[in-house]
């Protein structure tokens, strides 16, 4: 197949480059792959090699279209081997001076060409300042592995023009991605949109709602989510997820929703970074490191009846309502129930109660009391940073949704979560939350209240 382009550069023979490199030859483009260090461009060209030999030997294509891809491939020290490309995409460090001193001389290189940075945190218009064509020059960030993740998100920088708008998309498509566009802004749309995840799992953690092995479990059975946040901090690294978080803080100017976790700065000051250091939220040294999730039990063929005193806190807490109750949050048609007891809940309801909800075939995890327990306010977070974003024209209704679909791993996107779940509930979630913490945080969108307005009006 032939791609929108004929010549595309990718500068950085890292994982990241190469996967890129390997896209571009796959997608019929002749691409050339440029770092200044030998034994880089030598290990990132033998990636590619294995890339393709594997893709052949799985399937994904035959060994003829292996070895044409390969011929596509070449690869150049020196940036000057790059000007005759018509697309060149930076795949370097995540060093704002280094990116913006290699677009100045890219433009000089090649003047005419789209000049894409794969960053995933640095502002794109940041970036463009540097060259001699602002309007040449687009995010296109791709997620690790890139031959592998389907998404790909293109930025849109105060200075892109059309053209390179465009380009980059189509190159994306050529590439078999699907393909987001998002404005330049902190994370952009993927980053922004999946922030509220570990942010309040995290505030979760801190408030003792419940622990970390109970909030990922309530996120798989009760959210379905394939990993729980504090499994996928400790897969990135806590190093790495305070990094960002303090560069969201940085590029918002205090945003209140997006404020760094104390609990993340104490795990990178006691070494607890995750898998890679072998203990994070998580123990490594022993396998598994967490136990299967349960089973879920039989339903009974004659259900116990709901006891008195079962309070739904889906939008406010428990103590809020009837202290001596039993409060609890399902999630549409979750597997699993949340309860919660108050000061004055006695044994016998709090058994009453788990055993209703077994007779019914679902399973129970007992945590404290919040408003939306953990699920309800974990995915009311979600649904609200997303009117965020989509109030402030960050992205598509679409491509939000994708964003995290696809290129999180999301059961749903945050939008379609929220007409699933009603926005008025959604509300009545974030709505309780602010009424008993008074925090920032919890204030609604205000696209998110205008649409419950219409509703409610309708």
């Amino acid at each position: 197949m032939s791609g929108p382009i004929r010549r595309l550069g990718v500068v950085g023979a890292g994982t990241m480059g190469a996967g890129i490199a390997q896209l571009g030859v796959s997608a019929g483009i002749e691409t050339i792959l440029h770092d200044p260090i030998p034994e880089a461009l030598e290990r990132g060209a033998a990636q590619i090699g294995a890339g393709l030999d594997k893709g052949a030997a799985r399937g994904r294509w035959t060994e003829a279209e292996a070895d044409a891809a390969r011929e596509r491939l070449s690869t150049g020290s020196a940036l000057e081997d790059l000007s005759d490309c018509e697309l060149v995409i930076e795949a370097a460090p995540e060093l704002p001076d280094l990116k913006r001193e290699l677009f100045g001389r890219l433009a000089k290189v090649c003047p005419d060409a789209v000049l894409a940075t794969n960053t995933s945190s640095i502002p794109v218009s940041s970036i463009a300042t540097a060259a001699a064509k602002p309007e040449n020059v687009v995010g296109m960030h791709f997620f690790n592995p890139p031959p592998v993740m389907r998404l790909l998100e293109v930025i849109a920088a105060d200075q892109t023009g059309e053209r390179a708008l465009a380009l980059a998309r189509a190159t994306g498509e050529a590439m078999g991605k699907h393909v987001i566009v998002a404005q330049d802004g902190p994370g952009f749309l993927v980053n922004r949109c999946g922030r509220p995840f570990y942010t309040e799992a995290l505030r979760l953690l801190q408030e003792r709602v419940a622990d970390a092995a109970q909030i990922d479990r309530i996120c798989r059975l009760a959210g379905g989510f394939r990993m729980g946040p504090f499994e996928l901090m400790d897969l990135v690294g806590s190093d790495v997820g305070l990094a960002v978080a303090e560069s969201f803080m940085e590029l918002s100017y205090g945003e209140p929703r997006w404020r760094p976790n104390p609990i993340q700065a104490r795990m990178v000051a006691a070494g607890r970074l995750g898998r890679k250091t072998g203990r994070g939220y998580y123990d490594y040294s022993v396998e598994p490191y967490r136990p299967e999730d349960p089973k879920r039990p039989d339903a009974a063929s004659g259900p116990l009846p709901a006891p008195e005193g079962l309070i739904d806190c889906s939008a406010r807490s428990l103590a809020a309502q009837r202290p001596d109750g039993v409060g609890f949050v399902r999630l549409l048609e979750a597997p699993l129930v949340e309860l919660t007891r108050g000061a004055g809940t006695s044994d016998a309801a709090a058994e009453v109660a788990e055993a209703h909800f077994r007779s019914l075939g679902l399973l129970t995890e007992w945590v404290d009391d919040a408003p939306g327990l953990v699920i309800g306010r974990i995915v009311a977070q979600l649904v609200n940073e997303a009117h965020f974003a989509l109030g402030e024209g960050v992205g598509s209704e679409a491509d939000i949704d994708a964003a995290l679909e696809i290129g999180l791993n999301h059961p749903h996107g945050p939008l379609a979560w929220g007409e699933a779940i009603g926005l008025p509930a959604v509300l009545a979630t974030i709505d309780g939350l602010w009424q008993e913490r008074r925090e920032e945080r919890y204030r609604a969108a205000p696209l998110l209240r205008r649409r419950v307005a219409s509703l409610q009006r309708c």
